[in-house]
């Protein structure tokens, strides 16, 4: 397994990140047991969850889960970079009007302690705000986790769906109070989704943010030979574009049957040569399924196969303003 550094932080990271989505949901538990299990044992050290996974009428679940692995013992809580999020509603009666979502001081310290309870575990490695907040300021968000990083529950903050404007504000505001600010930005990041590369990964890496990608297979649209996306998933709504985007797939295919590689390898390899990126963030619903995914950080793609890929998946409108460029 290859690792990196997050941003301009000093923590170092597996370049796969496992994503625990779908744990409690299309993952029962002994199968998430397994899963994680099988990934540490390749080297994965990352772990990618939030507290309302995996969906908002049982939040709180995949939590759980990983939980009741870290209680198996063996290390297994040492060995992992935990990362969570915070902002979502929680479904909470006690919450009452501050269920809804935000990040307010209040909805910050209470959920992580829900989640550091749901967790088993003391701190949390990579604390993620899930989205931005437009009617909280940055001195209450960065007073509140100034005040978890001082008591050792958490070690770093990093944001998640934030444009590159409000990358910058957060990352000014920390810094007027002489903090290190955001570490991380996890974004929809794929071959079918390039408008990050217009201000998001610019700014992110001009910041010293680290860019975490989630979505490389565009929810399974990527897998590649035309494979159906797993029923009842969000992949519906992406592989539903496989009518509007029918040539592209069959150039997709074409490239991957050249190489000998799955669809699902190159498209991650794909992101993991952009020097923006961190990290991938993969969610595996099955054991064999971790081992398959471990290509793409081997699989390195010539400067050939990245154009072909540039001309079947075209970025947004061309190149980004030079003003943009990293």
């Amino acid at each position: 397994m290859k690792y990196t550094s997050v941003g301009r932080s000093g923590l170092k990271v597996s370049r796969l990140c496992l994503g625990a989505w779908n744990f409690g949901t299309r993952t029962d538990e002994q199968e998430a047991f397994r899963i994680m299990d099988a990934a540490l044992d390749a080297g994965i050290n990352f772990f990618d969850t939030a507290n309302h996974y995996p969906d908002f009428e049982i939040c709180g679940r995949s939590e759980e889960i990983i939980g009741r692995w870290f209680a198996q013992g063996g290390g297994r809580r040492e060995r992992v970079v935990l990362a969570t999020k915070v902002y979502q509603p929680m479904m909470d009666p006690a919450d009452g009007p501050n269920n809804e979502g935000g990040l307010s001081k209040y909805k910050i310290r209470r959920h992580l302690e829900g989640s550091l309870e749901r967790l088993q575990t003391d701190h949390i490695d990579l604390y993620q705000m899930h989205h931005v907040d437009r009617d909280v300021g940055w001195d209450e968000i960065w007073e509140a986790f100034g005040i978890l990083t001082y008591q050792g529950k958490i070690g770093y903050v990093g944001s998640s769906n934030f444009p590159g404007w409000c990358l910058a504000m957060a990352q000014a505001a920390a810094r007027e109070r002489h903090g290190m600010g955001l570490i991380s930005e996890q974004h929809r990041y794929n071959l079918l989704c390039r408008l990050p590369e217009l201000e998001v990964l610019p700014a992110a890496q001009t910041l010293g943010i680290g860019v975490l990608a989630y979505s490389p297979l565009a929810s399974g649209a990527l897998k590649g030979e035309g494979s159906p996306a797993p029923e009842g998933s969000g992949a519906a709504k992406e592989s539903d574009q496989a009518d509007p985007h029918r040539e592209q797939f069959a150039a997709y295919d074409e490239l991957c049957r050249d190489l000998g590689e799955s669809g699902a390898s190159v498209a991650t390899a794909w992101i993991l040569a952009n020097p923006a990126l961190t990290a991938a963030i993969v969610g595996p619903r099955t054991r064999q399924q971790v081992a398959a995914s471990l290509r793409a950080v081997e699989l390195d793609l010539d400067q050939e196969t990245m154009s072909r890929l540039d001309s079947i998946f075209p970025g947004p409108g061309g190149p980004a303003p030079e003003a943009y460029a990293w």
